[in-house]
């Protein structure tokens, strides 16, 4: 590896435009906008709906849970990283604009839309896993907690300037025409088939295509490269070694099952905390987009907090603080009542 002290800023704020980039797709599509739209209006049901959300959750979920480990050891044994982010990122944006079709009360193409739903989650983690793989190599070991943590938090903004974008000019209330701040909505949106609820996963698709490309130009991309077919059997080989000394070693085995348990936990609510207000509360976008704006406004501040106070009291002591809150939040979540 060269000296870390190599790299200028200038690929590092490269690299971290990749959160900045890629964030939408969670905060617009999967959590705030297009979830909600899809379980309360193309769904035949809400409870339906849900199910039916969660279930192309879960399948995505478990296909990165098993191809996460391996890609991440082919991600070493490849070297270069960026043909992998691009490989993913083409069949993310073509996934999310597909979801342009779905039309309200039309079941009639459901297992579609949730498909490319899954694909681009899918794609969306596995670009996030080469993306991560190339941190190490640009800052040194005490500065990653802190450089991980502002890029994190600076994914969050964009994700909260997306959803602005959305509310305040595209998203027309049926009844008056116009947005939340009283503009007619961009490229003619018509609400009353839900056009800008369907555009969101296509905007923030384009999204990710401008602001990754930061990365693709600034940010350094090291490591040897291999021919992919001895990549992979190298990958397999290191991630069946890697199991076999976390599962040796209790307080790395307990870490991963402690990981995984409350990260899966975490990701359940992020993934139906709009669609639990679209179908408890009937929300519409606006409602749902505001509700969003101040939850990215909390994750923000502490995702730049977090950064800072890793280097005061640690990292356990960070992820323990905010199992507690977590917690406390979700029992007064599960006793809310309309």
């Amino acid at each position: 590896m060269k000296d870390n002290k190599t790299v200028p800023k200038r690929g590092i704020v490269g690299w971290a435009m990749f959160d900045w980039a890629a964030q939408p797709f969670f905060t617009v599509v999967t959590t705030f906008v297009f979830g909600p739209y899809f379980v309360s209006t193309v769904a035949a049901n809400p409870d339906i709906g849900q199910a039916q959300w969660g279930y192309a959750a879960a399948i995505a979920g478990i296909v990165i849970a098993i191809m996460s480990p391996i890609l991440g050891s082919i991600a070493d044994a490849t070297g270069p990283r960026k043909p992998w982010i691009a490989f993913f990122a083409m069949i993310k944006i073509i996934a999310l604009c597909m979801l342009w079709y779905s039309m309200p009360n039309d079941q009639s193409n459901i297992f579609f839309i949730l498909f490319c739903f899954s694909i681009a989650t899918i794609a969306a983690e596995f670009s996030i896993v080469f993306n991560d793989s190339m941190l190490p190599n640009l800052v040194s070991g005490k500065n990653i907690g802190l450089v991980s943590n502002w890029a994190w938090g600076g994914g969050y903004l964009g994700g909260m300037i997306v959803l602005i974008l959305i509310l305040g000019f595209m998203a027309a209330n049926k009844e008056t025409g116009v947005t939340i701040l009283g503009f007619l909505p961009w490229f003619d949106l018509n609400p009353n088939s839900n056009q800008a609820d369907r555009i969101s996963a296509s905007f923030s698709a384009l999204w990710y295509l401008v602001f990754l490309l930061p990365m693709f130009l600034l940010t350094p991309d090291r490591g040897v490269k291999r021919p992919l077919k001895k990549a992979v059997k190298i990958g397999l080989i290191e991630t069946i070694g890697t199991l076999k000394i976390v599962w040796k070693k209790t307080g790395l085995r307990n870490f991963y099952l402690a990981r995984m348990i409350y990260q899966d936990g975490v990701n359940g609510m992020v993934l139906l905390g709009g669609t639990f207000a679209a179908g408890l509360f009937k929300w519409e976008i606006i409602q749902i987009g505001l509700y969003g704006a101040i939850l990215n406004i909390a994750a923000i501040i502490g995702c730049f907090s977090a950064g800072l106070l890793d280097r005061i009291i640690g990292s356990k002591n960070i992820i323990v603080l905010c199992l507690i809150l977590l917690i406390t939040a979700n029992i007064g979540i599960a006793s809310t009542t309309v």
